[in-house]
């Protein structure tokens, strides 16, 4: 299990530098982000990624299932002076009284089962010139699920361990001594994993449209986590469907209501 797995501040400021670096930038492209700009997060944890936005002057809101996150996210906002909503409930039984210009899902949705229902909240909840930023790591990447989480050192650094059958899979994380707790989180990530190809015809049976999608190579995360430089996907590679999603580390689009 790496540090910023139990060092959840250490967290928050990495997510916060990486939006502020390569999410905002890339939004900003598709829609201003100006002071008054209504921001909610889906799935916030912590909130660093509302963090650059809220010193943006937007109006952010973050809503997490985790109530432990949600102490977090009040706490480490608090501690930075900015003002944000923090909700905790499930997205599902929730609705908000008003509609947002930018809704945020980082590494949400592959954690999500009902995945249509997901994108019908965002429709809702957005307003009729909004985009919603939208990113996961496929499933078949090296560490698409999310293996990184075990204490077992060997497991937690192995690559493509989660493409075994459920049985092997549970096995050997078994053998590696994981808790029930961690088993049956890892397993659920396994039920409910995504490739790009399977997010394609989930949003062409939607009310969104993709207007743009990066692939990388490199997880712009990764230059905050292991001082990697991060890097896009080859273009003629990210055409290649299948293959592409086994060499993706962090798929990003921007979708926005068909008209």
């Amino acid at each position: 299990m790496q540090n910023r797995h139990t060092d959840r501040l250490k967290y928050f400021s990495e997510l916060a530098a990486t939006t502020e670096e390569y999410f905002m930038p890339y939004i900003k492209t598709f829609h201003d982000i100006y002071a008054g700009t209504e921001v909610l997060e889906i799935g916030c944890g912590e909130g660093g990624n509302l963090l650059p936005f809220a010193e943006a002057g937007c109006k952010v809101t973050g809503i997490d299932i985790s109530a432990n996150r949600i102490r977090q996210a009040k706490e480490f906002f608090g501690s930075t002076g900015y003002a944000a909503d923090f909700i905790n409930a499930n997205i599902f039984d929730y609705s908000a009284s008003r509609q947002f210009d930018i809704i945020l899902c980082h590494d949400v949705f592959e954690h999500i089962s009902p995945k249509a229902e997901l994108l019908d909240f965002c429709c809702r909840h957005l307003k009729h010139d909004g985009v919603v930023f939208l990113a996961f790591p496929p499933w078949r990447m090296p560490f698409g699920g999310h293996q990184q989480i075990c204490r077992n050192r060997f497991l937690s650094h192995s690559p493509f361990i989660h493409l075994f059958p459920n049985f092997i899979y549970r096995k050997l994380l078994r053998l590696g001594k994981e808790s029930d707790g961690c088993i049956e989180e890892l397993m659920s990530i396994k039920g409910t994993s995504v490739s790009i190809g399977q997010f394609h015809r989930l949003v062409s049976r939607s009310k969104f449209a993709v207007s743009d999608q990066q692939m990388w190579f490199i997880n712009p995360h990764y230059k905050q986590k292991f001082g990697i430089k991060p890097r896009k996907l080859n273009t003629a590679i990210s055409r290649i469907s299948y293959f592409r999603d086994f060499v993706t580390s962090a798929f990003i689009c921007i979708l926005r209501p068909k008209s």
